[in-house]
C-alpha cells in the first residue's frame, strides 16, 4: 500500500514534477477523500501543498477535509450564458506550490481554454516542476472504452489516453467491495437521496461494479509490473515493438488500435500504427467519410501514444513486411480477415503470405477480432 511518506520521498528525490494518480472503479470510492488526507499529511511534513481543483460533490466528509488546505482560486469563465468555475492553470504555475491537488483528470475544459482537457493541464504543470496528485475513474481510460461500454452499456465521452497513466510515478487503487460501495450509496454518501434509486438501477448494479473493480485491480497491477520490468531489465532483454496494421474500415481499425494500445501499455513497449494506402484508396478516389474516419483513427492512435505511419503500396503484405524488417518489429497485430479474403486464388490470400514470411523471421502475429 502506497503512503504519503513514499510520495514525500519521491518529491525529495527529484526536481522534475512527480505524478501520482488515485484510481477507482467508480464515483464514491473515496479518491478525493484520500487525496485530501494525503495533503494534510504532507502539510504536517512541511510540504507546500495547495488545492488546484477538488470536486467534493457536496459530500460532507470530503468537504470537512478541505478545511486547512490552502486553495488556488478558480477562474470564472462565462460560457453559454452561465458563469462556470474552472481550474486556473496559469495561477498554479505562477504560485508554484511543491504539490498541487488536481481532481477529475478526465474533465473537459470549457471551450476557449488553453488546453482542451484537464490531463493536458496536468502535463503542463508537471513540466513546470510542480508535483501533482490527481484522481480518475477506471471507465475514463481510453483503451478500456469498449470494455466499459460492454459492462455498463454506456459510452464514456470524457477519456484519458493510456500514455498519461504510463507517465505516473505512482498509481494507487482505492478499492472497496461491491457491498461496501452500495452501502455508501444507500446511506447517501455518494449522491443526494433523489438520485440514489436511479444510480442503483443503472451504473451501480452489483454485476457492473464487480467487473469494473476487476478492471481497476488489473490496471494498477499492470502499472506496478511495468515499473518493475522497467527498473530491472536484463542485458539479454529484447524490447518488444508492436505494429498495428489498419485499413480504412473505421470500426475494425478502432478496435485494432485500442487493443494494441492495451498490449503496448501492458508490456511498456513502443508501438506504431501502419496504414497501407493502396492505389484504390488515393485521396481523390476514397469516399470523404472514409477519409474522415481514417484521420479520426490516426488521431486516436496518437492520443494513445502510437507513432502513425502511412505508406503508399499496391501490395499490403509487402508494405507490412518491409516496415517490419526495417524497424525491427517483434509483434504484428492485424484484424480478423473477412471470409472472402481467405478464398482468393487457390485458397490463398495476402494474409497467408504475410503469416509465412513473419513466421520465417520468428515475428509474432496477433489476429484481433
Amino acid at each position: 500500500m502506497s503512503s504519503a511518506k513514499d510520495f514525500l520521498e519521491l518529491i525529495q528525490k527529484s526536481r522534475k514534477g512527480k505524478f501520482k494518480i488515485y484510481i477507482g472503479m467508480s464515483a464514491g470510492v473515496g479518491k478525493s477523500f484520500r487525496m485530501l488526507q494525503e495533503a494534510h499529511s504532507l502539510l504536517r511534513n512541511g510540504i507546500d501543498v495547495k488545492i488546484g481543483y477538488i470536486e467534493t460533490h457536496g459530500r460532507e466528509e470530503t468537504e470537512a477535509l478541505v478545511e486547512g488546505i490552502p486553495q488556488i482560486e478558480r477562474k470564472s469563465v462565462f460560457y453559454k450564458g452561465k458563469n462556470l468555475e474552472e481550474m486556473d492553470l496559469q495561477a498554479i504555475i505562477n504560485e508554484h506550490p511543491e504539490v498541487v491537488l488536481v481532481d477529475e483528470l478526465a474533465h473537459t475544459n470549457v471551450e476557449g481554454s488553453k488546453n482542451k482537457k484537464r490531463w493536458q493541464d496536468v502535463l503542463e504543470i508537471l513540466d513546470n516542476g510542480i508535483n501533482v496528485i490527481s484522481a480518475m475513474n477506471i471507465q475514463h481510460i481510453e483503451s478500456l472504452n469498449e470494455e466499459v461500454k460492454k459492462i455498463t452499456g454506456v459510452e464514456v465521452s470524457e477519456r484519458v489516453p493510456d500514455k498519461v497513466l504510463a507517465l505516473a510515478d505512482e498509481v494507487v487503487n482505492i478499492d472497496l467491495t461491491a457491498d461496501e460501495l452500495l452501502t455508501r450509496l444507500k446511506e447517501g454518501k455518494i449522491y443526494k437521496k433523489e438520485k440514489i434509486q436511479t444510480a442503483l438501477s443503472n451504473f451501480f448494479q452489483s454485476g457492473h461494479i464487480l467487473q469494473l473493480r476487476e478492471l481497476a485491480l488489473k490496471e494498477v497491477a499492470t502499472h506496478v509490473e511495468r515499473k518493475v520490468e522497467t527498473e530491472i531489465k536484463t542485458e539479454n532483454f529484447k524490447p518488444i515493438k508492436f505494429l498495428a496494421c489498419i485499413s480504412s474500415n473505421e470500426k475494425i481499425a478502432k478496435t485494432i488500435i485500442r487493443k494494441t494500445a492495451r498490449l503496448a501499455s501492458y508490456y511498456n513497449s513502443p508501438w506504431t500504427v501502419l496504414y497501407i494506402q493502396k492505389p484504390s484508396e488515393n485521396p481523390e478516389k476514397i469516399a470523404l467519410d472514409k477519409q474522415r474516419y481514417l484521420i479520426n483513427n490516426f488521431n486516436l492512435a496518437q492520443e494513445l501514444g502510437a507513432k502513425v505511419v502511412r505508406i503508399k503500396e499496391s501490395s499490403v503484405h509487402n508494405g507490412i513486411l518491409e516496415y517490419v524488417i526495417a524497424h525491427n518489429i517483434t509483434t504484428v497485430c492485424i484484424g480478423k480477415p473477412h471470409a472472402r479474403l481467405w478464398q482468393r486464388l487457390f485458397g490463398y490470400s495476402w494474409i497467408y503470405t504475410l503469416m509465412n514470411r513473419l513466421n520465417e523471421r520468428q515475428i509474432d502475429i496477433i489476429i484481433l477480432s
